[in-house]
């Protein structure tokens, strides 16, 4: 439990600032200051002009729920008017949309109900239902009324002993050996243990105080009020009173409210208006309604469209015009998440950024959990801080990524689509040998990866009939092709070549190394040189934050394969921990990943490919499963893994990213009289998930524990403890357990986050999902109630529609050991995850 008496300061009395300092209030915290640039009655950033849309589905969990604890928070406190939240669909494409959004609030818990264009009329009787499909109803949406909110949280924390300083600016941030002391104003510091910037749309001047870059962008978003609206006179009490659902007219990037006896139009469809904050300049000390930073002047020009649109959707607007408009100032990021967490670099330095409204009172009370108890009960780790790669938060980055999330924020789009723009930021040495052999590229971390090749279409000729996939709907197909199926066949019965160069590896080493992975993971590393070890990083909670490779090199350096730049951030910020504590044990952690590649080289055919490249022996009895050694191929110095992650004989190949052209070209070669091909990602995944591999993001999060994801064989008995072990002995009889489905019907490909239904009921949702190739159907994972037990039919809702699927046992092939490839025990396994042959 931390220290109650710590002196916190908190930057910004925004609708985040005031529920930051309450939620930590509640939690019997005593010392906080909040300092506001401007007066704290109306502090004129985005909360003082914001309209106050709660929409709580999200195809994000994490969102979702945060927006739920909002509602229920400002619903607590009389700050919420819960007229509900209608959205219609004007084109057939928009209709799916609903249903598949339909499918998320199943997921996530939210009551919400299909309906046709008459109930929507029936519902918002001034729609115009010519232009009407269908909608979405969710009955408990709403409108925040974030500046009472904001009013009564300051006078409920002031009575509990916090300090307001207003028209106060930061200039400064003090800091002391890699600690915040205090937060320097022209009235002088105040001290402090923690800072906590939720400055906003300002964020990104505090962080640059510490050298920080907050990777968001200023956007200014076009909100009107109309005249008055003969339909509604009467109809609603005070000036910002409604009635009626709040309105989403997503296919022409709009949404409506009612303030009072007139109607506020907000919209996206205009060009991106980017906005520094520095150049606002000092809050004054006298902010209203009209005038305040983050209202900008009203640009006519670009709302013209979509007052046009307004009028026809909604006649009544033809008889009025708008009374007033402004361009206001909000935060985008590069993937339209918030922004959270702790500076890797400067312990006690938090932030709390690109927070709108609708997940404000859920964000505040994740941070303070955080602080408190060390775990948020929502997980975290999509809005998280240190989720961004290094280029990803370059300023040109942030503004080109941001003003398409700004375009982009209502448009339909497919979980695999790639940003347009910017591309070829990050391409792997094999690059140019992709583009020849026609790789279809998609886009994730700023790293281009091959989904499958172009190449390898006359495979199809020749694929066996059992292997020739089904035909997907359209939603299904995008980013997709039938020569995935083809790949996936070769690697399973020839050998295949798999770009592995953008799995984020590190390299930890020094004297420490040993006891840094010893204390944070669940396994046991302390093995012998040249031995690899999967293991789970768990919080204090027991609960998994993530799940990494460990290969040791030598005595004091290990080779570590993570999941991205979250595992980075906090191995390094435990090892500084541990250096300060044992200086002996110091131990340095380092991103090798720019620096160096991997090839997978997988398939029966693998060991003769290899062979013919090196004179080192590859043997299982030199190599065995779970196991590397350093090696030559033509004269490339290589670390070879032997580890699988598709289940077949094989190797991780890595070298410097010099060598990597080499490398590629000498395997390629030799493996010509093999049928080697290259593979792609769509391949590797499928294949990955039929021998059963569980991944850290998509199959679990820090929601889940071991036990729950069927890891506990990750978890070494003999070790005396590490984080999260006194925990884990209360979570040994879980309720809800990951569960692998195959979907009885072959042609019905889910993409993941669908509800699962049983007896007309939700009782789980869909985690990650694959076509898999080798047994001629989909499969699934999901959450669902421990005795949903093997042979249990389930339904899977896909776009309205209930596909049956079966609990089966996993792996959905069967383990064996044909084709000289052995089978690994799992039972108390140093080794990872097992190894598994297809049976073909």
């Amino acid at each position: 439990m931390a220290d109650t008496n710590q002196r916190v300061v908190i930057i910004g009395a925004g609708i985040v600032g005031a529920n930051v300092a309450d939620e930590l209030v509640s939690r019997g915290w005593k010392n906080i200051t909040v300092v506001e640039q401007g007066p704290i009655d109306l502090p004129g950033g985005s909360t003082s002009h914001a309209p106050g849309l709660v929409f709580q589905t999200n195809s994000s969990k994490t969102m979702t729920l945060l927006a739920k604890y909002t509602m229920s928070k400002l619903l607590s406190m009389d700050c919420f008017n819960q007229v509900g939240g209608l959205e219609i669909a004007t084109t057939p494409a928009r209709l799916e949309e609903l249903k598949r959004k339909h499918g998320w609030a199943a997921s996530w818990g939210i009551e919400a109900r299909l309906i046709s264009a008459e109930e929507c009329a029936s519902m918002y009787p001034p729609l115009n239902k010519d232009m009407v499909l269908g909608g979405l109803h969710i009955p408990s949406d709403g409108l925040a009324l974030a500046k009472d909110a904001v009013r009564l949280l300051v006078q409920k924390t002031r009575e509990a002993g916090v300090r307001y300083m207003d028209s106060t600016p930061v200039t400064g941030i003090e800091q002391t050996q890699g600690r915040v002391t205090g937060v320097q104003t022209p009235n002088g510091t105040v001290e402090a243990d923690i800072v906590i910037s939720c400055a906003g749309f300002w964020g990104v001047e505090i962080g640059a105080m510490v050298g920080l870059p907050i990777p968001l962008l200023p956007l200014a978003h076009q909100y009107v009020k109309t005249s008055s609206v003969q339909a509604l006179k009467g109809r609603n009490k005070g000036p910002n009173g409604a009635t009626l659902p709040m309105l989403r007219h997503q296919d022409q990037d709009l949404y409506y409210r009612e303030h009072g006896d007139q109607y506020g139009i907000g919209y996206y469809g205009h060009q991106p208006l980017p906005v520094v904050a520095a150049s606002l300049g000092i809050t004054p000390k006298e902010v209203t309604d009209h005038q305040m930073p983050s209202r900008m002047e009203f640009t006519p020009q670009d709302f013209d469209p979509a007052w046009k649109e307004s009028q026809t959707l909604l006649p009544a607007l033809q008889q009025t015009e708008i009374a007033d408009g402004f361009n206001g100032i909000f935060s985008f990021t590069p993937d339209g998440g918030p922004v959270i967490g702790e500076h890797p670099k400067l312990d006690g330095f938090w932030v709390a950024e690109a927070i709108w409204v609708t997940h404000s009172a859920g964000m505040a009370r994740a941070l303070a959990e955080i602080l408190t108890v060390g775990r948020s009960t929502i997980d975290l780790s999509g809005c998280e801080l240190s989720r961004f790669e290094e280029v990803q938060v370059a300023p040109d980055y942030v503004r080109e990524t941001s003003m398409q999330n700004f375009v982009e924020v209502y448009d339909i789009i497919h979980p695999l689509a790639p940003k347009e723009s910017p591309r070829n930021i990050r391409v792997s040495p094999f690059h140019s040998q992709q583009q020849e052999l026609g790789a279809y590229f998609l886009e994730d971390g700023a790293w281009e990866r091959p989904h499958w090749f172009e190449a390898n279409a006359p495979l199809l000729d020749s694929l066996p009939a059992r292997w020739r996939p089904a035909e997907r709907d359209a939603w299904a197909a995008q980013h997709y092709s039938p020569i995935c199926a083809a790949e996936a066949w070769k690697t399973r019965t020839a050998v295949a070549m798999y770009d592995l160069s953008p799995q984020k590896r590190l390299t930890i080493s020094g004297p420490g190394a040993v006891h840094l992975l010893q204390r944070l993971g669940t396994n046991d590393v302390d093995t012998p040189v040249g031995t690899i070890t999967y293991t789970l990083l768990l919080d204090t909670h027991g609960t998994i934050r993530s799940d990494v490779w460990a290969s040791r090199i030598d005595e004091t350096t290990f080779q570590v394969r993570v999941n991205g730049n979250l595992d980075f951030a906090y191995l390094s910020q435990e090892a500084r921990k541990q250096c300060r504590q044992s200086p002996n044990k110091w131990v340095l952690v380092s991103d090798i990943t720019g620096g160096t590649c991997c090839i997978g080289l997988w398939g029966p055919n693998a060991l003769d490919v290899i062979s013919k490249v090196s004179d080192d022996d590859f043997s299982d009895a030199a190599l065995p499963y779970s196991h590397v050694k350093l090696a030559r191929i033509q004269g490339v110095p290589v670390a070879v893994m032997r580890l699988s992650q598709v289940g077949e004989q094989g190797w991780e190949i890595c070298t410097t990213a010099d060598c990597g052209r080499r490398l590629w070209d000498v395997l390629w070669q030799a493996g010509q009289p093999s049928g080697v091909i290259a593979a792609g990602r769509n391949a590797m995944h499928a294949l990955w998930m039929e021998v059963g591999f569980k991944g850290y993001g998509t199959d679990m999060t820090r929601e889940h524990d071991p036990y729950q994801a069927g890891l506990e064989f990750t978890i070494a008995s003999n070790k005396a403890d590490f984080v999260g072990k006194a925990a884990l002995e209360k979570r040994k009889n879980p309720t809800r357990r990951l569960r692998c489905l195959t979907v009885d019907d072959r042609t019905s490909v889910v993409m993941g986050k669908e509800p699962v239904f049983v007896e007309g009921k939700a009782v789980g949702y869909v985690a990650n999902t694959a076509f898999g190739y080798t047994i001629g159907k989909p499969i699934a994972y999901a959450w669902l109630p421990v005795e949903m037990g093997e042979g249990r039919g389930v339904e899977v809702e896909y776009f309205e529609r209930r596909i049956k699927a079966t609990v089966t046992s996993e792996p959905a092939i069967e383990a064996g050991s044909d084709g000289g490839v052995k089978t690994m025990s799992t039972a108390g396994s140093k080794t990872a995850r097992p190894q598994f042959r297809a049976r073909l």
